[in-house]
């Protein structure tokens, strides 16, 4: 069982909070999939069960490299074939080709938002009614999982301006929403704002209400609150996604990616020129890996520490015993009484709640999940 995620980091233009590895050199984008192809053959990528195309922006690519990509990786065995979209492509091209000659069953719309302001404030390329016209062309095109993207938190962004949102949301139907609160990363432009005192970042309790609202009127139109930002009807959890929680390995092909085999995690460093010059010209994968391919050994620390992290961030939660041999390191040793003293505590005050052997984050816990497994590791 293996996942394969393909990076295109092209974009046509960057978004104001982005700080993802991209880049608008648009005419490299020939080059750029003649270099990914060469790669997915040296590593003898093959029939995976799931795929996931992201980015940057991977529908600024014609239909036919992605076509292409497709074809060379095999699509036979995947369940699930996801394609990132801008929801401004969508308007020239009539559902992106019909979401690419039915190779892809799931794609993933950056909406953001449904109010222009908001979207000019974020510098989205694409406005609300193009995000609307981008859902319904989907739709004629026969996608039947969609998933929608939301932010919140946003400078300028009112409590009835998310309110509309989310309701706007619901009501297409979208089999799958993804809602994250805006962070501003250091030396992207959003952040350069708020250092100058140009925009305003919005309070804790103000961030705290949007998400309440958003879990509550999602849970109540059917959606299952299965990850910290994620929301699916029932069957339509995200299987790609779903690996990075659940520890399960996976294979990242182009600039910028990472793989992980269960124990050792490695990455394409985000260099496009390097990405090109190197699988172009490579004779064998040990060459490629060699010249541009980075890695590290997790030790069992790290491990431990990642299951902790990861786990607590989805409905699953943490095991609190040693019987799965998987989260066994969890309660071994000092780091594991760590765990289960302060476990216990988070559990009196209502931040975790106890189900059978495993602790899982309250909806009052989710507010300071970051404090909560920093505490815990």
């Amino acid at each position: 069982m293996i996942g394969v995620y393909v990076h295109i980091p092209f974009c046509k233009s960057r978004c104001r909070y982005c700080d993802f590895y991209s880049t608008t050199l648009l005419p490299r984008r020939k080059e750029y999939v003649e270099a990914l192809l060469r790669e997915i053959e040296l590593r003898g990528v093959k029939n995976p069960d799931t795929i996931y195309l992201g980015g940057g922006t991977p529908s600024v690519l014609e239909a036919e490299d992605i076509e292409r990509i497709l074809e060379a990786i095999g699509t036979d065995k995947a369940e699930e074939v996801t394609i990132e979209m801008n929801p401004g492509d969508l308007v020239t091209v009539s559902g992106y080709r019909l979401a690419v000659s039915g190779r892809i069953n799931r794609v993933s719309i950056g909406v953001q938002s449904f109010q222009d302001q908001l979207l000019r404030t974020i510098g989205r390329r694409h406005t609300a009614e193009e995000a609307r016209h981008a859902i319904r062309a989907l739709r004629e095109a026969g996608i039947r999982n969609l998933s929608i993207d939301l932010m919140y938190g946003l400078p300028g962004q009112t409590m009835e301006l998310w309110k509309a949102d989310v309701e706007e949301a619901i009501r297409t139907g979208a089999e799958h929403i993804s809602c994250y609160c805006l962070s501003y990363e250091e030396g992207t432009p959003m952040w350069q704002d708020l250092q100058a005192g140009r925009i305003c970042e919005t309070d804790e309790e103000t961030e705290n209400a949007m998400y309440d609202y958003l879990c509550e009127q999602l849970r109540a139109a059917g959606y299952e609150h299965y990850e910290v930002s994620n929301f699916a009807k029932p069957g339509y959890r995200a299987l790609h996604n779903s690996r990075y929680w659940n520890d399960t390995p996976y294979i990242g092909l182009g600039a910028g990616a990472h793989s992980y085999d269960g124990q050792r995690r490695s990455w394409n460093p985000g260099d496009i020129e390097r990405y090109i010059e190197t699988f172009s010209g490579a004779k064998d994968i040990k060459m490629a890996r060699d010249l541009y391919v980075e890695e590290e050994v997790l030790t069992d620390e790290q491990k431990r520490i990642e299951r902790i992290m990861l786990g607590l961030r989805t409905c699953e939660g943490i095991e609190k015993g040693e019987g799965d041999p998987k989260n066994q390191q969890i309660f071994r040793g000092s780091p594991g009484e760590r765990l289960k003293v302060k476990g216990e505590r988070f559990v009196h005050d209502g931040l975790l709640r106890e189900e059978g052997d495993r602790l899982i984050a309250t909806q009052k816990g989710l507010h300071i999940l970051n404090r909560i497994i920093e505490e815990l590791i």
